[in-house]
This record gives structure tokens, C-alpha cells and sequence, in this order.
């Protein structure tokens, strides 16, 4: 148990209820649908609300998240040859579950349609997808899940694609392959948002050489705070910020320290960091609930998100800028590369 003082705790439940509030990334849509490999696995939906996992939308409404990251996750199993099936899979019954909440959760486009979720209070759905193999060698392909709802990208997971190598694979310091840089140039003339989380270092760097738009690191952590390989560097976090970007605090505990479970206490010495390094206007959320083994203490699952704001009045956070971190630093690059 983490001890929140009542005051900061109430103040900040009054302001989830005012904020927009985004979560970068999520694998939720995973927890829906059947799982080759994985012993005892059962399907469930996200309307009801359940006690496995870290998201559903009861959970996410008690938060009063506005609108939630959902990503396409093709599982290793699936990699190459199956992935666009499963990636299609994934998204056929995340739409079944939209259309089961009876207009309680709505797949956005753009800045003005959270706006309006938030207004109306529902949930605002983003699909992102996390590692290009569905798109195969033929970035056209990614016209059709644009079509299908999809509005941001990562490259790679942790493993070596046709478009990148992920930090699995740092050690070949490669650059983006002629296939990637052409999803990216797709990617452009889609106004998709590009995701840098997984990418390796170097290719990260060749990414950023290549591409001009502004880009997001939906859940990554400071590198110099948990020397993690999926965490960033200072440099990193100050190429993002020089685009216009902004970097999802990721809730894992293996990326916020480098043994043991983790606090919110060690969950903001990241936000801190990052705050002090480039500024509040590029910290974000990216929780990456329900694919992640372990949560900080306190942050058990999405209802328990009041508690870090509660931690950051208590750490001299001004309400103005907890608000950027909840959700407007997202909102911002959201509408300048969707509108």
C-alpha cells in the first residue's frame, strides 16, 4: 500500500473529472481474443468490469480517462507471414466490442472527436498498431487499416522487420531499411502518427534524420533514471521534444527500476527527469497496461490513476501542469499531425 494524503487525493479525482486525459498505449485488445501458446487463456471483454488485467471500461470511466491508445499487437507466433490475418483479427473484434457498448466507446480520428467524447462522456478509442508486419512489404497496405481506423504507428516491437530493427537488435546498428522509409513517407501523406518506442537506438536516430513530422514515444522511459533498453536516452528525449513531440511514462516496473517493484515514488523520479530535461510539455502517459508483468505500487490497474496525480501535487506539480501530463501534451500532437 502507498499512503495518498486525502487533500492532494480529492483535488485530484475533481481534476480527472475536468481533464482530458490520454493513455498512450495499451494491449488490452489481447486480453479479447483467443492466445495460441499461453496455458489457462481466457477471452474477456472490456465492457464488463473485471478483476484480471489492468483495463476495461468501467475501470477506464472511473478514471475518467478520455481516450485510451489500443494497439495491434501481432504476437511473435503470427510473424511474418500471418500477421496482417491477426492484426485484422484484433481489429474485427475490438469494432465488435465498440458496437456492443452501445455508443459508450467511439474510434477517433482527430483532436476534435476526443474533444467531443469528452463532452459527451464516453471513451474515445486511438488505434495504434505496435510493430509494422501487418503491412507486409507493401506499405500501401497501410492505406487499408488507415481506412479501418488506424491512426498511429511503431515500426517494430523488439525484434528485427522488414522496416527496422527493434532494441533487440542494437547490436547491428542499422539504419531503416528502403521499405521503412517509404511506410514512413505513407505514413506522412496519412497524417499517422509515428511511434518510436522499440525502435533501436540507431535506427531511432536514422528515423528522426528521415522524418520531419512530430513524433511520440508512446510508453518509454528515461534511460538515465532505469538503465533500460527500452528506455531513452537524454538525447532521445531531446529530439522528440525539439519535434514537437511528447514521451508516455510507462508503468512497468522493470522500466522504472532496475530491480524489484516499483513506486509511483520511482515513477515520478522519470517525470521529474524528463521535466527537468525537456520540459513538462512533452511528458505524457503510456501506461502500457495489460501488457506489462508489474505495476508500480498504488498504480494496480487504470482505476488507480488518481493516486499519481495525487503524487504530483504532493511533489509541487502545479494543477496547470498535471494537466499536460494527463492528457494536453498528447492532445497537442494528436491535432497538429491529425487535426
Amino acid at each position: 500500500m502507498i499512503e495518498v494524503k486525502k487533500e492532494f487525493l480529492d483535488e485530484a479525482k475533481a481534476i480527472h473529472a475536468e481533464s482530458i486525459i490520454i493513455d498512450g498505449h495499451c494491449d488490452t485488445i489481447l486480453q479479447m481474443l483467443p492466445r495460441i501458446g499461453v496455458p489457462d487463456w481466457k477471452p474477456r471483454s472490456i465492457l464488463v468490469r473485471s478483476d484480471r488485467g489492468h483495463v476495461d471500461l468501467p475501470r477506464l470511466m472511473e478514471s475518467h480517462v478520455t481516450c485510451q491508445f489500443f494497439a495491434i499487437y501481432t504476437e511473435p507466433i503470427y510473424k511474418p507471414l500471418k500477421a496482417t490475418a491477426r492484426a485484422l483479427e484484433m481489429m474485427a473484434t475490438f469494432y465488435e466490442e465498440v458496437e456492443k457498448s452501445e455508443g459508450k466507446i467511439i474510434i477517433v480520428n482527430n483532436s476534435k472527436e476526443i474533444y467531443k467524447a469528452k463532452k459527451e462522456g464516453k471513451l474515445a478509442a486511438l488505434i495504434s498498431m505496435e510493430g509494422g508486419e501487418p503491412i507486409q512489404h507493401n506499405p500501401i497496405i497501410l492505406r487499408m487499416f488507415h481506412k479501418l481506423g488506424l491512426r498511429a504507428l511503431s515500426l517494430t516491437w523488439n525484434e528485427r522487420n522488414m522496416l527496422a530493427d527493434g532494441v533487440g537488435e542494437s547490436r547491428a546498428q542499422s539504419k531503416l531499411t528502403e521499405l521503412g522509409l517509404k511506410a514512413l513517407e505513407e505514413a506522412s501523406k496519412l497524417k499517422i502518427l509515428i511511434d518510436v518506442s522499440h525502435l533501436s537506438d540507431s535506427c531511432f536516430w536514422d528515423l528522426v534524420e528521415n522524418f520531419k513530422n512530430p513524433i511520440i514515444a508512446s510508453h518509454s522511459n528515461a534511460r538515465a533514471i532505469c538503465n533500460h533498453r527500452r528506455n531513452l536516452t537524454d538525447e532521445q528525449l531531446k529530439a522528440i521534444a525539439e519535434r514537437g513531440g511528447v514521451i508516455g511514462i510507462n508503468f512497468s516496473s522493470s522500466f522504472i527500476v532496475s530491480g524489484g517493484r516499483a513506486t509511483i515514488e520511482d515513477l515520478i523520479k522519470h517525470i521529474d527527469h524528463m521535466a527537468n530535461v525537456i520540459g513538462v510539455k512533452h511528458v505524457g502517459l503510456g501506461s502500457d497496461y495489460d501488457g506489462i508483468s508489474s505495476t508500480p505500487i498504488g498504480l494496480e490497474d487504470v482505476s488507480k490513476l488518481p493516486n499519481l496525480t495525487a503524487k504530483l501535487l504532493e511533489h509541487g506539480y502545479s494543477k496547470s501542469d498535471v494537466k499536460k501530463i494527463l492528457g494536453e501534451n498528447f492532445l497537442r500532437v494528436i491535432s497538429e499531425v491529425m487535426g
